[in-house]
């Protein structure tokens, strides 16, 4: 990586920078990452903020800001980024994600070890854009992950990583997060419902999923005018 390039930090920036921690922190709050495991970026215009490589998230401050272009250059701070850019970077670059979240959740990730999509067993699936994927394995922070991911998500907003743990995109932060959360708690559902012996777990249906897919197209609060 070329020496970073110091320039201000504009006010939006800031901002973001501000709440990027905030969720970094919540992750750890949350037991769906331990330690520094795990990795967070918003995207302001064409800068991607992401947490630093190997510091504790409540250490970070207003001065901590890492920020890198689209081509991986690093235009803010003088941390060295989190060794996942490349996911990271993938993610900005091919689709509209505005925000990306990355966690070792442990449920998440034990699913990750059995199967090869996650089953079905709630109707948030169709919240993520239909059964969850897992991404074949490779080696952390390197491009050949980065693509196992791209092809997992496809049509998706979350997957998982094969030994690894979970990719979630949105437009916001919190978008991103909660759909981090919700993949948690399907994966955590299954692996309980599946733990009955004798007992195999009841799926939903490609049309109950469509289905529910359409309700949630008009699910919310309607914006004031």
């Amino acid at each position: 990586m070329t020496e970073p390039q110091v320039r201000p930090v504009r006010e939006e920036e800031a901002r973001a920078w501000e709440a990027l921690v905030a969720t970094a922190r919540r992750t750890v709050a949350d037991g769906l990452v331990v330690g520094t495991s795990g990795n967070v970026s918003v995207r302001v215009g064409d800068v991607v903020l992401v947490t630093p490589s190997g510091v504790p998230y409540d250490r970070l401050t207003p001065g901590d800001v890492t920020g890198v272009g689209l081509d991986g250059r690093q235009v803010l701070g003088s941390l060295v980024p989190t060794s996942e850019l490349p996911l990271h970077l993938a993610l900005h670059r091919r689709t509209g994600a505005r925000a990306v979240v990355h966690t070792h959740a442990v449920h998440a990730t034990a699913v990750s070890t059995l199967v090869d999509e996650l089953p079905p067993i709630h109707y948030m699936t169709a919240a993520l854009g239909g059964p969850v994927r897992v991404a074949p394995y490779a080696a952390y922070g390197t491009e050949e992950l980065a693509a196992h991911m791209l092809r997992a998500l496809d049509g998706r907003s979350g997957c998982l990583l094969r030994n690894h743990g979970t990719v979630t995109f949105g437009a916001t932060l919190d978008q991103a997060y909660d759909r981090t959360a919700q993949l948690e708690w399907m994966c955590r559902l299954w692996l309980t419902a599946s733990s009955v012996p004798g007992l195999t777990p009841a799926l939903l249906t490609p049309g109950q999923l469509a289905e529910v897919e359409r309700r949630l197209r008009g699910y919310g609060q309607r914006e004031r005018p």
